[in-house]
């Protein structure tokens, strides 16, 4: 068969072009976010590593197994409902009514999924504590030498539910978006007020919304490391991320066919809330309304003030209250010595500027965030365009695959990323167990994810017709990307840097099991001064992470501001 000479130069180019975006794409995906997570699989039946049904059967028979796992469930459960209660209720509060202030109050609401766990954890463990300033003013200190009440499962799961109300808040915040506004209008011009309109029409067709990010606040708290490991092990509250950590951290690498196992057991019970997610948002979609008016804020009269001041006064007590402790305590001259205007120093964070380790430490953290947010970036532009413009079963299998490394708990890409590498690489001899490149590695599959969703609304935004003229005037796959939809949607990639930046520069969930000596991590450094009793310097170290991460935050927001990037694409935009 003869085939044209023109033809004959198109066919190669087209093939080229396309295959090359999709076939880079697609192989990130595989080795970042898929190989581990296959290798983790197949570890509890390999017979080469101590593995077998006889082994599955003892690690889940083990007494220790059966604590973990129903701490595990308790803490999971309770901090849910928790989450929801005070998740949904801001939503509706800050979202559905005439309170002023919204957009500060969102941030507001916000802070605790921008401040790390462990973080969170040490910030109320000094606001609860002997030697908390900020009690002793109000008469209501803990007495020296009395046990922290933190330290307890109530205390897990205190904690863990104000950790994740905000993932119920940007639920319930775009369940709002979705809802339709001539219900509620039909409801007022029939008399009815808005407490009645709230729960009667609000709060049934916002249940779908909820149940979302009901389940994604289950699946946070079960795979919670920081305030589980902080708060559970002093409490002798074992859950099985602190179960696996202690084994692993115990035993080394002959154990882990046994956590692999205990992953497996997390990776079923945040597999069931993930179902329930998706579940969830498809009841969402289907009721959500399409091109209706914004819902119209439900006026509060004269109770706004006593709505505002006890909005205020929650949001103080839970989300500045707790870091106020945190810089006490960072400034206080030792342990155990109260903070005052005379006895305040900056000591502590001259240690800290000085110590060489924890200068490491910050150098690490900044440059694994950097580096995951920059590739993080480059990757997602590509595969966000083959996501959203191709429904190609391909397409909507990379989507799921990126999600699931940042969907399940950390520590189990972790255990993934041990199992896959403590070998050195066949044909290369190259080892990256105990190694920096084994903390970059798991990075870039973890948070693929968090720079995806941003660039994906970017593409969306994207009016397809310029992509079709394109096409008409002979523009091939490859030019009409980067002539049309990179430059348009690079905004909103780079926004989902920035967000990279913001989660993995204060990782310690994925960390805590890859670490080691010469490659640590700001998040292992506070939990490691805060295990070793150094809390002062913890503190210290703390309030530079959140200033950095208040910082880079602020900075996004006004990126995102004159961009002009769609609502949603940053967590905070109102």
């Amino acid at each position: 068969m003869i085939v044209p000479r023109a033809l004959s130069r198109r066919l190669p180019s087209r093939l080229t072009s396309e295959s090359l975006l999709l076939g880079g794409a697609t192989l990130y995906v595989a080795v970042f976010c898929l190989l581990p997570l296959l290798r983790l699989l197949a570890e509890p039946l390999a017979a080469d590593t101590g593995g077998g049904w006889q082994m599955v059967v003892r690690v889940l028979g083990a007494r220790a197994t059966t604590t973990a796992f129903w701490n595990t469930l308790e803490a999971g459960l309770a901090s849910t409902l928790l989450a929801v209660v005070v998740g949904g209720g801001l939503a509706i509060v800050v979202g559905l009514t005439t309170v002023r202030a919204r957009g500060l109050l969102t941030f507001i609401c916000l802070i605790p999924l921008l401040i790390p766990a462990q973080i969170a954890a040490l910030a109320w463990l000094e606001l609860a504590g002997p030697n908390s300033p900020l009690l002793r003013l109000i008469g209501l200190g803990v007495a020296t030498g009395q046990r922290n009440p933190l330290y307890s499962a109530g205390g897990v799961i205190w904690l863990l539910g104000l950790e994740h109300a905000p993932m119920v808040f940007l639920a319930a915040r775009a369940g709002l978006r979705a809802l339709p506004n001539d219900l509620v209008e039909a409801a007022r011009m029939a008399g009815a007020r808005g407490p009645r309109i709230v729960l009667t029409i609000v709060l049934p067709l916002l249940r779908p919304a909820l149940l979302a990010g009901a389940a994604l606040a289950f699946v946070s708290a079960i795979g919670n490391f920081g305030v589980s490991a902080l708060l559970g092990i002093p409490g002798r509250f074992p859950m099985l991320t602190t179960l696996i950590y202690r084994r692993l951290n115990g035993f080394g690498p002959d154990v882990l066919a046994e956590v692999a196992v205990l992953a497996m057991i997390l990776a079923g019970l945040a597999g069931a809330g993930l179902l329930l997610q998706a579940w969830a948002w498809g009841r969402q979609n289907r009721h959500a309304a399409r091109d209706t008016a914004a819902l119209a804020p439900l006026p509060l009269g004269r109770w706004r003030l006593l709505v505002e001041g006890g909005l205020w006064l929650f949001l103080g007590l839970t989300a500045l209250m707790p870091l106020a402790a945190l810089t006490g305590a960072a400034l206080a001259p030792a342990l155990g010595v109260a903070t005052t205007w005379d006895s305040a120093t900056l000591d502590h964070f001259r240690a800290v500027f000085a110590n060489p380790v924890m200068l490491r430490a910050l150098t690490n953290s900044f440059t694994l965030a950097t580096v995951a947010g920059g590739v993080g970036l480059v990757v997602a532009a590509p595969l966000a365009y083959f996501i959203v413009t191709r429904r190609a079963p391909l397409a909507r299998a990379l989507n799921y695959i990126a999600d699931m490394p940042y969907a399940l708990p950390g520590i189990i890409l972790s255990i993934s990323c041990i199992l896959l590498y403590l070998k050195p690489l066949p044909g290369l001899g190259i080892g990256l167990y105990n190694s920096f490149w084994i903390l970059l590695v798991a990075y870039l599959g973890r948070f693929l994810a968090l720079s995806l969703r941003p660039a994906m609304a970017g593409v969306a935004q994207i009016d397809p017709a310029l992509e079709e003229a394109a096409r008409v005037a002979g523009a091939g796959p490859m030019a009409r990307f980067f002539a049309i939809v990179l430059p348009l949607a690079a905004p909103a990639a780079a926004a989902g840097g920035l967000l990279v930046f913001l989660a993995a520069f204060n990782e310690l969930t994925v960390s805590a099991l890859l670490w080691s000596a010469g490659h640590e991590t700001l998040g292992v450094m506070v939990f490691s001064l805060t295990d070793e009793g150094n809390s002062n310097a913890a503190a210290a170290v703390s309030v530079i992470a959140v200033l950095a991460t208040l910082a880079v935050a602020l900075a996004a927001t006004v990126f995102a501001r004159a961009a002009r990037l769609p609502k949603g694409v940053l967590p905070w935009q109102d």
